[in-house]
């Protein structure tokens, strides 16, 4: 599946550990990414500055579901089993 242009989950619920412009110590999981827009795009897509786990995420039913909300959810109840 593509990603839903203006979801933004991937980018708020996980936690990333990895250094992203503006956030050097990476991001603690419900924490708003600096490099997402007010219309939740990455300011940093396509950019060598992304993080790789940014740039490796696919999106997927699994992970993504159906809506905004249900990606939100899903990210971070996954985050919760992983920490």
């Amino acid at each position: 599946m593509n990603c839903r242009q203006g979801c933004g989950a991937c980018c708020i619920a996980p936690s990333i550990s990895s250094e992203i412009p503006g956030m050097p110590q990476g991001k603690p999981a419900g924490v708003r990414c600096v490099q997402l827009s007010d219309d939740n795009l990455c300011l940093i897509f396509g950019s060598a500055d992304r993080p790789a786990v940014c740039h490796e995420f696919d999106a997927s039913v699994d992970v993504c579901g159906h809506s905004n909300e249900e990606a939100y959810w899903l990210i971070t109840n996954l985050e919760s089993q992983t920490s």
